[in-house]
């Protein structure tokens, strides 16, 4: 007898439908599965004969053949365990078919019957509204997850039996309801902004850099505060969208390499800190079978590089498409895929080997040889795609002794909001969330100046040897600097502060 069953696999961050045909027939035991499966998949055979059995029912004595449709996608993982598992059940009429073609099944299978949580649950469940189908079945772990995409109803069970009573009478049992978390309090957190002691002008550029999405690089002697103040980023960027949410929440159903299962709907703006020995492919993703880089994994957060000129050039120069186009594009011989990469890029770097060069009380030991091959590690392509360049200076004795200065997370965070309001108005037609997303076309229309602002413009381009890129940075930093101030135009000074916040292109010229 054939069965068929719905399930879903994974390709990249998205979810496609697989459809499961079981065909049980007369001749010698044997389990084959066909349709491109990788090894998990094809360990499933001893999973679901385990499963089956100490559930309680009889597993067939015959040929099974499984095929996994489409046959020319490559499948992946334990996810189809409980799908397989009722394909048999089916074929060898075990239990009734008529209930099956109204649900999809998604679950990995442990040898006792018990239905373990699979990656991928979100994705599937979005992917499974509009084909038609009453209902996702999926293992209780993945319940909350599966129930954010809102798309079909889900119903979460524990065991092989469970499912088997379920479908015996589908119309009795209510489909899953999750309730969605709201955002966290900030009020509470732990670190906040007014820890860092001094540097007004770097909290002032990072503040500029959260309201508009903006890249920044901290340089400075070591113990200045960079990495104090790269990590507070996060308590002073606005909160994220819900279409932002769901971005991330699915990232985190597929990657799971981030050690965090998607148990709600994340409010929490990822942070990735990746070590300098990290391998390009780790930053942007790839392999045999391509999985999400560092670079996905902070989508719609902050990708934080700690010395920045220790990583290997070709790591560095790995970012410079993914920082242009937010999205990143692995290709292989098989298939090709692309993971989003909309991250906020905060890197941190001494400004000479030593790090004494912008240490007044510190005499620098390094030869003018040694800082200009030292700067060279990071490309000029790769600085140019950079918005803030933010100096950290070393701190005097007298401001180390001083009490906190500045202003609170939460105060600058309010104002971050309020910028954010004013682009989200403005972009609410066209799909950019900050000004740093904005194209060519629509920094035309945006971010128009006056005479004496193009003036000024046209004197920092022509002295400072800037290109068309910086140019258009310039002008989106303006831009969110006027967003800030509460104003519809971009004045003078505006523009004259985001000039101000290039100063690697003030030293190499």
């Amino acid at each position: 007898m054939l069965a068929r069953i719905h399930s879903f696999g994974i390709n990249g961050i998205d979810a496609f439908p697989v459809t499961i045909e079981v065909d049980v027939a007369r001749g010698l035991p044997s389990m084959q599965v066909v349709g491109l499966p990788d090894s998990a998949v094809r360990e499933s055979k001893e999973r679901v004969r385990s499963a089956i059995k100490n559930a309680g029912f009889d597993f067939p004595c015959g040929r099974i053949t499984i095929n996994l449709s489409p046959a020319d996608m490559k499948k992946e993982g334990p996810a189809f365990d409980l799908a397989i598992a009722f394909g048999i059940l089916a074929a060898s009429e075990k239990i009734p078919s008529s209930n099956l073609d109204r649900f999809a099944f998604l679950g990995e299978l442990s040898l006792s019957g018990t239905i373990l949580p699979a990656t991928g649950a979100l994705p599937s469940a979005i992917a499974c509204g509009g084909r038609g189908l009453q209902g996702l079945i999926v293992p209780p772990g993945n319940s909350i997850e599966s129930a954010l995409a809102d798309t079909v109803a889900i119903f979460p069970f524990g065991t092989l039996g469970e499912v088997v009573r379920f479908l015996d009478q589908p119309d009795d049992t209510a489909a899953f309801k999750a309730e969605t978390n709201p955002a966290p309090d900030i009020s509470g957190e732990t670190i906040d902004l007014i820890d860092v002691k001094g540097q007004t002008h770097a909290k002032r550029g990072l503040e500029v850099a959260a309201a508009g999405g903006h890249n920044a690089l901290l340089i400075g002697s070591p113990g200045g505060g960079k990495t104090m103040l790269a990590r507070r980023m996060l308590t002073i960027l606005p909160p994220m969208t819900r279409e932002e949410s769901l971005e991330v929440t699915r990232i985190w159903s597929v990657a799971r390499s981030n050690g965090r299962a998607a148990k709600n709907l994340a409010h929490e703006r990822p942070l990735r800190s990746p070590h300098h020995t990290a391998s390009h492919i780790s930053l942007v993703g790839g392999g045999t079978d391509p999985k999400p880089g560092e670079v996905t994994l902070a989508h719609n957060g902050i990708l934080f590089l700690d010395e920045l000129p220790e990583f290997a050039r070709r790591t560095l120069e790995s970012l410079r498409q993914p920082m242009e186009d937010h999205f990143v594009t692995v290709a292989r011989a098989a298939r090709t895929l692309r993971f989003p990469s909309r991250f906020m890029l905060i890197a941190a770097m001494n400004p000479c080997p030593c790090g004494n060069l912008m240490d007044p009380r510190r005499k620098c030991r390094c030869a003018a040889a040694d800082i200009t091959r030292y700067m060279g590690r990071v490309s000029g392509p790769l600085l140019e795609r950079i918005d803030l360049h933010l100096q950290v200076p070393a701190l005097t004795a007298r401001e180390l002794g001083s009490a906190p200065d500045g202003e609170p997370s939460a105060k600058v965070r309010e104002r971050t909001i309020k910028a954010r309001a004013r682009q989200s108005e403005r972009f609410k037609d066209e799909k950019v969330f900050a000004n740093a997303q904005m194209t060519s076309n629509q920094i035309k229309k945006y971010c128009g100046l006056d005479n004496e602002g193009r003036k000024l413009l046209h004197d920092a381009v022509d002295m400072l040897g800037l290109s068309a890129r910086v140019h258009d940075k310039l002008l989106k930093l303006s831009r969110t600097i006027a967003d800030l101030a509460g104003s519809e135009n971009i004045k003078p000074e505006h523009l004259a502060e985001a000039v101000g916040y290039r100063c690697l292109d003030k030293i190499n010229n």
